[in-house]
């Protein structure tokens, strides 16, 4: 692991995928990266598993990790 970040969004105001481009955002903000593009199988993984993995592909620009996983935990 290069790095890691935790967002906390309690923002009742916003639903869930709000919350969650909201989160993304400052990740890439922190991170210093362009924002990654939601490909199908990238969708399919984080309905499926509430977290999904960025890899070159979703990117435009050229990146100097593996990947960039994201992982939604939601307090119950």
């Amino acid at each position: 692991m290069l790095r890691d970040t935790v967002i906390c969004n309690d923002n009742i105001d916003l639903n869930r995928t709000k919350k969650i481009f909201a989160a993304i955002d400052e990740i890439c903000y922190q991170f210093d990266l362009a924002k990654p593009i939601w490909l199908e199988s990238t969708v399919a993984d984080f309905k499926k598993h509430d977290k999904t993995r960025f890899t070159q592909d979703n990117f435009i620009d050229p990146i100097d990790f593996d990947y960039l996983e994201i992982h939604v935990i939601e307090e119950g």
